[in-house]
């Protein structure tokens, strides 16, 4: 078992480079077996998930080539069984998207129901509502769900909740459906915006995405393309807040700043000095930080993704800050390790309320879920003496080399590997 020990009170100075961005690449990636060719994939993220999502291609008879390490030619053109492996699938929640590429691709579909962080109940009914609309019937046996279709026509969707993931299926299944799909209180995220570009390069006919209506015409076939994923804009906040909870001084690069708006925003409030240029942003923790209050909301609200992270940051600030959660109904797990950095939180619900303190001091802690993971490292490296995290193949889900890219910036962090057992024995 894998874990960070951290040496905190170092100030992060320097440059770092933001990778493609995760919740794009885990929809791209499948979305290739709706082309008729091979598709060259660039700015893909070394993180667990896109692995897992490459073998799950992999074992379903795509062919991967390996161009460079963040860059991948992939030919799906011999899948031909409409099944994604159990095992893989069940440990990653955007496997679902699976479902969408499968149903479009062959009006067939078989699925373990996703896994991933647990946020509490996270259920697919949206993305279902929307198959069957096109014309698909669905059941769920044995943990798996199954689609079948005699065709996919256009549809009007109208979901009940903004979801991302919904979205994104309905967008996946609809774009080789016959006739014109409108999409009706669709999410808005940057990476539904580049899915949608991706498929539009495949030769998909795809307008609104970014907007709260997504029209697709369906088309009869599409191509392979060559592509490269944005970059990550919750990787680039969290170096933001990083960069800010140590008071330090870091140019962030490869980032597209207007995807990072709500979070500049949020962190000026806060007191931290925040410098945009045309793809970097420059940001530093100059001044004392003051509270503020936080709700997070789909795009272009405060992103859910960065509530763990801006929640470590206000626990430094001065007064009392209020941190309410939109989205998810359990996402306040970690609040018990910060408590252990000595973090004064209390929870009621979806609201957490914080009171500032001078300092964090270095504990034993776990990571909870991917984003808490992240939040739990900023925090360490805050805190006086040396934390260590367990747990970490949490942030290995979604943040490419993190320990590389932190020791570049001055941090004093190792991951080391110890026995399970001794591991328990110090639990």
């Amino acid at each position: 078992m894998e874990k960070y020990v951290i040496k905190g009170s170092n100030r992060l100075r320097g440059e770092v480079e933001i990778s493609g961005a995760k919740n794009a690449a885990v929809a791209i990636l499948p979305a290739t077996i709706l082309a008729g060719g091979p598709c060259i994939i660039e700015n893909i993220p070394n993180i667990s998930d896109v692995a897992i999502t490459i073998k799950i291609l992999s074992e379903m008879g795509a062919s991967i080539k390996v161009i460079n390490k963040n860059t991948l030619e992939i030919d799906t053109s011999n899948i031909t069984v409409p099944e994604v492996p159990y095992e893989k699938a069940r440990h990653m929640r955007a496997s679902c998207y699976f479902l969408g590429v499968l149903l479009g691709k062959f009006h067939s579909a078989k699925v373990a129901l996703p896994g991933g962080c647990d946020f509490g109940v996270r259920p697919i009914d949206q993305h279902l509502k929307s198959f069957n609309a096109l014309g698909a019937e669905w059941s769920v046996e044995s943990g798996m769900v199954a689609l079948t279709a005699t065709e996919l026509n256009g549809a009007h969707i109208y979901f009940d909740i903004v979801t991302v993931g919904g979205t994104i299926n309905a967008m996946l299944a609809a774009s080789l459906a016959n006739g014109q799909t409108v999409i009706e209180n669709a999410a808005k995220e940057p990476h539904i915006v580049d899915l949608a570009n991706f498929l539009n390069s495949m030769g998909a006919d795809i307008m609104g995405a970014g907007t709260d209506v997504i029209k697709i015409r369906g088309v009869s076939k599409m191509h392979g393309t060559t592509y490269s994923i944005i970059p990550d804009q919750i990787e680039a906040g969290t170096y933001m807040v990083a960069a800010a909870a140590t008071h330090g001084d870091v140019l962030i690069k490869n980032v597209i700043p207007k995807h990072l708006e709500s979070i500049t925003s949020k962190l000026q409030k806060i007191g931290v000095t925040v410098i945009e240029y045309d793809d970097s942003i420059r940001v530093t923790g100059d001044k004392p930080f003051v509270k503020s209050n936080v709700k997070t909301m789909p795009h272009p609200g405060f992103p859910t993704d960065m509530q763990p992270q801006i929640s470590v940051l206000l626990c430094l600030a001065e007064g009392t800050s209020i941190v309410s959660e939109g989205v998810w109904d359990n996402r306040f797990k970690y609040v018990d390790e910060l408590r252990r950095l000595g973090a004064d939180i209390s929870v009621d619900g979806r609201i957490a309320i914080i009171e500032g303190v001078t300092k964090f001091s270095a504990a034993p802690v776990k990571a909870t879920d991917l984003r808490a993971g992240a939040a739990l490292i900023i925090a360490a490296l805050a805190a006086d003496g040396i934390t260590e995290v367990e747990d970490i193949f949490h942030v290995e889900r979604g943040y490419e080399n993190i320990e590389v890219k932190l020791r570049a910036l001055g941090a004093d962090i190792t991951k080391i590997t110890k026995p399970d057992n001794e591991m328990g024995m110090a639990q």
